[in-house]
């Protein structure tokens, strides 16, 4: 936990670059992942890729992270594929409006923007797994 804690730190300073990094905390962590479902990616060599963590009742992802140096390597598209029932279930998330990557990377997998919504760290879309996308049932 203390791993995916400091994952959770960095990713976020290094990726929400419009938000004051000191906004985010190391504490964070376990009050944000708090009843979620965990998920680990890790390399060969057992070092932690990155994570992703569920909010099973609602088929909600409430993060998904991953070490910059792991980004665009598999390690996004791993963790999905490991979700229960994927591609099969629609799982939802949100995804801030200015992480335009992240977004992109969504619908590539199949994601689309269902609505719109507001969050101290800034706007975000919220977006829903399509049913049958030919992408998500290839991982």
């Amino acid at each position: 936990m203390p791993q995916l804690a400091e994952i959770y730190l960095r990713v976020r300073r290094e990726t929400f670059l419009w938000v004051d990094p000191d906004h985010f905390t190391l504490e964070e962590f376990a009050t944000h992942s708090n009843g979620e479902r965990l998920f680990v990616c890790e390399d060969q060599h057992g070092m932690i890729a990155g994570f992703a963590a569920i909010w099973e009742p609602d088929d909600f992802i409430h993060m998904l992270y991953i070490l910059p140096a792991f980004q665009g390597r598999g390690a996004g598209k791993a963790l999905l594929a490991a979700l229960p029932d994927w591609p099969r279930r629609r799982y939802r998330l949100k995804c801030l409006v200015h992480n335009k990557r992240a977004i992109s990377f969504y619908q590539r997998l199949g994601f689309e923007i269902i609505g719109d919504g507001a969050s101290p760290e800034g706007g975000y879309k919220e977006m829903r797994l399509r049913e049958a996308v030919g992408d998500a049932e290839s991982l």
